[in-house]
C-alpha cells in the first residue's frame, strides 16, 4: 500500500464520516476542531513568544549594567595597561634568608651560583616551607628546579635541599 491509496482512503472514510452527520452535529465539530486548532497555534506559536519577550524585558537592566561593568573594567585595564610592574630585585643569600626568617625557618645553607640558588633546610616544618616557597613565587618570581624533600619520623617535618631560579619579568 502506497501513500497515496492511504490518503485517498483515509479521505474517502472522512467523507462518508461527515457525510453521515446532521447540521448541527457538523457546525458543532466545525467549532471544536477551530478552536482545537487555535489552541495548537497558541500554544506551540505565540505562548513561547510571549514568555521569551517577558523574560527578555527582566534580562535586559541586567545586561545593559553588565555591560556598563564591563565597560568600565576595560577602561580600567587601558589606564593600568600604560603601568609597568614593579622591579622585581635580583635574588640574593640576604633576601633568601630574610625570607625564611619571616616564616620562621632557618636553614642550614644558602648558595648562589650563577642565577640558581641553592637551599638546604634541616628539621623543618614541611607546612612552613610549602608557605615559604609559595611568597617566593609570588612576591619574588622564584621557581623550584629541583627539589630533594625527605620526611622525619615526627610528623609535619622534613629535610629539605632545593635548587631555585628566579624567572626575571623584564
Amino acid at each position: 500500500m502506497n501513500l497515496s491509496s492511504l490518503f485517498n482512503q483515509s479521505r474517502q472514510s472522512f467523507s462518508e464520516f461527515w457525510a453521515a452527520r446532521d447540521a448541527r452535529e457538523r457546525a458543532m465539530l466545525a467549532a471544536a476542531a477551530i478552536v482545537v486548532a487555535l489552541y495548537l497555534i497558541y500554544a506551540l506559536l505565540a505562548a513561547p513568544a510571549l514568555t521569551g519577550r517577558e523574560q527578555l524585558s527582566k534580562d535586559i537592566p541586567v545586561l545593559r549594567q553588565q555591560a556598563a561593568q564591563m565597560q568600565a573594567l576595560s577602561k580600567e585595564v587601558t589606564a593600568l595597561s600604560g603601568i609597568s610592574a614593579p622591579p622585581i630585585p635580583a635574588m640574593s643569600k640576604e633576601s633568601i634568608e630574610a625570607a625564611l626568617a619571616r616564616k620562621g625557618l632557618k636553614p642550614q645553607s644558602v648558595v648562589l651560583t650563577g642565577n640558581l640558588a641553592k637551599v638546604q633546610l634541616a628539621a623543618v616544618s614541611f607546612a612552613g616551607t610549602l608557605s615559604w616557597l609559595d611568597d617566593m613565587q609570588k612576591t619574588a618570581l622564584l621557581s623550584v628546579t629541583d627539589a630533594n624533600i625527605v620526611a622525619l619520623a615526627q610528623s609535619d617535618l622534613v629535610d629539605v635541599t632545593l635548587s631555585l631560579r628566579q624567572q626575571r619579568n623584564d
